[in-house]
């Protein structure tokens, strides 16, 4: 195959929070050889420049003005903002809460969404979030709605938040996955929704694995018969 034959590919996979998007779409991305896009991060790393600019991450105007101001690099497990490393900064409790006050801005998400987008142009990747199925890539070759029932979503992240020495009770992240899930659902801009053609999976007995050879399947089936594979 030429290489001006090539064709970018999207995968795209939604769903609510604790659900796997990110292990998974990291786990993808891997295998095929492809970016990935951690479209959570690019929310928290405008959050932390507020933070930082003593910004409330609810203000509509400047959070709109720093989000299409930021310049945001990904890379394999890392992330930078205005040519720093803040992969570490980022996981702040304080900035999870301004990430998702700043998601909920119309001007913000438009921002990134831009800036989701050209990073698609770029070369084939897999990307997650609320959105990407319905907004960034309505386009995307691939669609996986991934989801689990609340309460195992409330487990896998109390498992991870005790793996990282986090002081955090599992009622504590229970209602913070509950207020999330909620903000998603029912904000103006890009609610969180399945797209008509995205297929559902439910992870909630299967190992990560056993999901990642799933969406594999799916991948696999969906683009070229395995064609644009090298």
């Amino acid at each position: 195959m030429a290489e001006g034959d090539k064709k970018r590919v999207v995968v795209a996979i939604d769903g609510p929070a604790g659900a796997g998007k990110s292990t998974i779409a990291k786990r993808l991305a891997e295998r095929l050889g492809f970016t990935y896009i951690d479209t959570g991060a690019m929310y928290r790393a405008v959050a932390l420049w507020a933070l930082r600019q003593n910004i409330d991450p609810g203000d509509t105007h400047r959070m709109e003005q720093l989000a299409m101001a930021a310049e945001i690099e990904l890379a394999p497990g890392r992330i930078r903002l205005n040519g720093e490393d803040v992969t570490e900064a980022i996981r702040e409790p304080e900035v999870t809460s301004g990430a998702s006050k700043a998601a909920v801005i119309p001007g913000v998400r438009r921002a990134m969404v831009a800036k989701q987008r050209a990073m698609g142009e770029r070369s084939s990747v897999v990307m997650e979030g609320r959105d990407i199925g319905t907004v960034v890539f309505p386009g995307a070759e691939v669609k996986i709605f991934l989801d689990a029932d609340p309460g195992e979503r409330v487990r896998r992240r109390f498992q991870e938040a005790q793996g990282k020495g986090e002081p955090v009770s599992e009622d504590a992240l229970a209602a913070q996955i509950a207020e999330r899930d909620r903000r998603d659902r029912t904000r103006a801009e890009a609610p969180l929704a399945q797209a008509p053609d995205a297929t559902y999976l439910d992870s909630t007995s299967l190992a990560i694995e056993e999901v990642e050879e799933a969406i594999l399947r799916i991948v696999r089936a969906r683009i070229a018969n395995g064609k644009e594979f090298h």
